[in-house]
């Protein structure tokens, strides 16, 4: 087993670990135990990973002797919303499960951040276990303590902060998803190379044929180094006043072709295109190294990502949509922003993102 610590420096008590190895699920019965024990547990998860997983990890759980609740909602980032956090609240009251219980988040992305928002929230915050399914969420979502749902306005505008207890990534369980699916994970990979280790980076370059075909070993050095890199970020900025929006490279942009496609473009495809501008707007400001965003592409490709807008995209409204990201400041959009393959642009002391002209955006919006 890989243990890699999130030492928290604002919260050194929510300080935690995160366990990585095969078979892993499995040994939930022992591993609940010794990270966070409950009177009751709530396995929070989709209908899609609540089939797969969930009815076999609720009974292994409960043979404990603790009460355990299976609850699922259906699969979805459109299902991402006040009113599914508003359910599963509302079931987990009807369970009568009070104070002592924790919520066990078994899924993907989109249950990692509606199942912390909801043990963030339920009766003013519960212990929360995150258990990825997918790449993406194994090396970014269920890490940082980031919780919270979609709205009308934009993309995880409301949530809370709320650390887990421990995180459980069992890489046999990337065995059953999709190559869509795999891709969509390996974007995430591929932005914690260009803001933070060329050797990654040139990892997925090399060796990305055998992380698509999914041979263990190549997987599992996906998993471990990105989970480090995350970590070790997330550490150090608990609630992104700083260096942790460098792990926003690719996300402005890709959020809002998020958001103006109704969600039917997977979130790690539009990071993946979001990088791609981003990246060219870097060059353009001469922030960048030039032939940054062209590496990045070209990397992207190979791990069959999307690099371009979508054609029905209207740069109008993904402009509207970028207005409404976390980061804007003073009516400012701001990326975060690569300086070279490996490194991130800006410091502690200039800030870790750049204000960009509405109009230099669109300009490369436009421009391809």
């Amino acid at each position: 087993m890989v243990t890699i610590r999130v030492p928290l420096v604002e919260q050194r008590d929510a300080s935690y670990d995160i366990l990585i190895a095969p078979g892993l699920i499995q040994q939930l019965d022992k591993v609940l135990p010794q990270y966070c024990p409950a009177a009751a547990y709530a396995v929070i998860s989709d209908s899609h990973v609540g089939k797969l997983y969930g009815e076999s990890i609720a009974k292994h759980v409960s043979g404990g002797g603790c009460q355990v609740e299976l609850i699922t909602f259906p699969a979805g980032e459109s299902n991402k919303t006040r009113d599914t956090w508003a359910a599963l609240s509302d079931r987990m009251l009807a369970a009568h499960l009070g104070r002592d219980c924790a919520v066990i988040a078994l899924g993907g992305g989109v249950v990692n951040d509606v199942g912390g928002f909801v043990a963030a929230t339920y009766l003013r915050g519960v212990p929360l276990v995150q258990v990825p399914t997918t790449l993406l969420a194994m090396i970014d979502s269920s890490i940082g303590g980031k919780t919270g749902v979609d709205v009308p306005a934009g993309k995880n505008l409301l949530g809370a902060f709320h650390q887990p207890r421990v995180v459980i990534a069992d890489p046999e369980l990337l065995g059953s998803l999709s190559s869509v699916q795999l891709a969509a994970g390996l974007a995430e990979a591929v932005k914690h190379g260009a803001i933070a280790d060329a050797e990654y980076f040139a990892f997925l370059e090399n060796e990305y044929a055998a992380i698509f075909a999914k041979h263990a070993p190549a997987l599992e050095r996906v998993v471990r180094r990105s989970v480090e890199i995350k970590a070790a970020v997330v550490a150090q900025d608990e609630r992104e006043k700083g260096k942790r929006a460098i792990l926003n490279f690719g996300h402005t942009v890709g959020h809002a072709i998020e958001a103006t496609s109704k969600y039917e473009i997977l979130h790690g495809e539009a990071v993946a295109i979001g990088m791609v501008y981003e990246s060219r707007l870097a060059e353009t400001l001469g922030i960048a190294a030039t032939g940054t965003s062209q590496r990045i592409s070209a990397v992207l490709e190979r791990l069959h990502l999307p690099v371009e807008r979508p054609d029905a995209s209207d740069v109008d409204d993904l402009i509207a949509a970028m207005r409404a990201d976390k980061k804007v400041r003073a009516g400012e959009i701001h990326l975060a922003l690569p300086s070279a393959i490996g490194r991130a642009y800006g410091s502690d002391g200039q800030g870790w993102t750049v204000p960009v002209a509405e109009a230099t955006i669109r300009q490369g919006l436009v421009n391809t």
